[in-house]
């Protein structure tokens, strides 16, 4: 019976083998130095024969192939999972720099051949002899006559920072690729600790990168080579002109050193211990060269800095008054893609224009910013007729050509018709009641009983003689009161009927009631909530008090119109500071004081243009 058993599992065990897809690849180190060997590995997960390696003509062959084997069996709920490994190692060894491919090789599992991948290694060149080289043996020496381990016998070109920029002359807009790298050699870094003080990074927008575990690689630099860790990596974008110190960036590292005590005998030399210590290190400051963009803007240009493209599509050009029509434009491209503003649709006279729906799926890379910021437009024709939508040109200025490009998307014709029946008078609107949500409850309705008895004595006993002073009093006097209700009344609802003048008389209102809810967000703590309403609240009340279009909202017009209502240049000046500082910090990291300073500001020239009495 254990017989049966025992045949039973090795079955089992085979045709789950056989049942498993054959893997079959090659490893290597990416990055391997001249003169030192390194090993080549092939796996397979099945068992196999007939390994045909390639010809390893850029490298010198060693040893190998050396054949190891593993498996493992688990039962985990019940299920078995079994796995098994053959690998097959090769010792090589560069002796000459440069970047080699390996070819595939080849190996047979059950009569059936299979290809390994390739390797791509990087071979770098020897340490070169430098002055520390030269002066191992005497530092060595203090080491070991030292009794105290600290990191002043840790080499500065053992271990530092480097501060690494893609570019250091741009103009504004453009990305920069900001790259910190820790180098080590001959040093054992433990770990690096979370007592770091990256620094502010004034005059850029940034957008950190994802590094996700932190890897090491070989690196030849200064002619040594030093393993290479990315500590921290991000995208800055100038946001001014002229040069742009990017400060010092401070770090800290926890080495692991051995205590080097005085020797008294060769047990003592034996049993070395090792402490660990903290290293402080500073990757240094970097000046920007910042130039701005060319004169000569087009008009069209939204902010748009990299290399874009533009499509548009509209939901239909025939379609009934009062029908909604959906027009869809897709910016697509690299570059400064959050900071893209909106472009302006000229939609015809007689449409009722609502605000844009903007929906961005960007995605950061260390190439920069790519992706895609989608536009729907919607808008309602009143009336009947034949419309053109105009194109919409879209401005950019592209650093590889050193040029602004205009792109542009086609004109659209709309052949709107009047609606016929019960729709000729229907109004489009969002929230509604249909007819068969409407019930009837009896307990809703209360009856008037008719054969309730009044008291009539006293209504009998009072009467006004026909042509008394007092007959017609009770007539005048609601004339009069009727007539003055009519003209109270009509002024109202004439005022009420222009909406550009409703909307200027209530600016200050509505202003002052979404700082307050701007103030709330503040003490909550929601910094993006709280300066999305201080934008609204800056961006209404100059739209609604200088009577601009929001279609045609842009700080060149609200710098036109105020200079033109006689506001001074040192106002004007402050208005287009508050819209753009808080424009930057919705992507730019702020502290609370800026915050506050941001909501001061703001409340200050909303009152300082109330004063202008526009």
């Amino acid at each position: 019976m254990k017989k049966i058993l025992l045949i039973l599992l090795i079955c089992s065990t085979a045709l789950t083998a056989f049942a498993q897809d054959v893997e079959f690849k090659a490893s290597a180190p990416a990055q391997v130095i001249v003169g030192n060997p390194f090993q080549l590995s092939y796996s397979v997960n099945q068992r196999a024969k007939d390994l045909r390696a390639p010809e390893f003509t850029d490298f010198d062959y060693l040893a190998g192939p050396y054949t190891s084997q593993s498996s493992s069996t688990s039962f985990v709920n019940g299920k078995r999972t079994s796995s098994f490994t053959i690998t097959y190692t090769y010792t090589l060894m560069a002796n000459k720099e440069g970047t080699y491919t390996i070819p595939p090789a080849t190996i047979k599992v059950d009569g059936t051949q299979h290809t390994s991948n390739g390797v791509r290694i990087t071979v770098l060149p020897p340490d070169q002899p430098s002055s520390a080289s030269a002066n191992k043996t005497s530092t060595t020496s203090q080491q070991r006559t030292s009794s105290n381990t600290s990191t002043n016998n840790v080499s500065e070109e053992n271990i530092f920072m480097r501060t690494i920029v893609s570019k250091t002359k741009v103009c504004e807009q453009e990305a920069i690729l900001l790259t910190y790298k820790l180098y080590f050699a001959g040093v054992d870094v433990a770990q690096l600790t979370n007592n770091t003080r990256l620094p502010e990074f004034k005059g850029f927008l940034k957008q950190d990168i994802e590094l996700g575990d932190i890897q090491t690689e070989l690196e030849h630099y200064n002619g040594r080579n030093y393993q290479v860790a990315v500590l921290y990596r991000t995208l800055l974008f100038p946001q001014r002109s002229g040069d742009i110190v990017i400060d010092a960036a401070q770090f800290e590292a926890l080495l692991r050193v051995q205590n080097r005590a005085q020797v008294r005998s060769i047990f003592d030399d034996f049993f070395n211990s090792y402490t660990t210590v903290t290293k402080p290190l500073t990757a240094p400051s970097v000046t920007i060269h910042v130039s701005s963009l060319p004169v000569g803007k087009p008009k069209d240009f939204y902010g748009g800095v990299g290399q874009f493209s533009i499509n548009s599509n509209i939901s239909s050009t025939d379609l009934q008054a009062n029908e909604a029509v959906t027009l869809t434009l897709t910016i697509q491209g690299s570059g400064n893609m959050k900071l893209l503003k909106t472009p302006a649709i000229d939609w015809p006279e007689g449409f009722e224009v609502y605000d844009p729906k903007v929906t961005n799926n960007f995605k950061t890379t260390t190439l920069g910013v790519s992706g895609t910021k989608t536009i729907e437009y919607l808008a309602i024709p009143r009336a009947g007729g034949i419309y053109t939508i105009p194109a919409v040109s879209f401005a950019y200025f592209d650093p590889q050509t050193d040029a602004y490009k205009t792109l542009s998307t086609p004109e659209y014709t709309l052949r709107i018709t009047r609606p016929t029946g019960e729709d000729a008078n229907a109004t489009v609107v969002n929230n509604f009641v249909q007819k068969e949500d409407i019930q009837q409850l009896g307990t809703d309705i209360r009856y008037i009983h008719s054969d309730i008895q009044y008291p009539i004595a006293n209504i009998r006993s009072f009467s006004i003689a026909f042509g008394s002073f007092t007959f017609w009093l009770c007539y005048l006097i609601p004339t009069l009161l009727a007539a003055l209700l009519f003209v109270i009344f009509r002024k109202q609802i004439k005022e009420n009927a222009d909406i550009t003048r409703v909307r200027y008389k209530k600016a200050n209102k509505v202003a002052k009631r979404r700082l307050k809810v701007a103030e709330q967000l503040l003490k909550a703590d929601n910094k993006t909530a709280f300066i999305e309403e201080i934008e609204r609240a800056a961006w209404t009340y100059l739209s609604d008090r200088l009577s601009i279009p929001t279609a045609q909202l842009n700080k060149e017009n609200i710098a036109q119109i105020l200079a033109t209502k006689g506001v001074s240049n040192s106002i004007i000046h402050e208005v287009l500071h508050v819209l753009s500082t808080a424009e930057f910090a919705r992507y730019a990291p702020t502290s609370d004081h800026a915050m506050q300073d941001i909501y001061n500001d703001t409340t200050k020239i909303i009152n300082q243009l109330e004063n202008e009495k526009l």
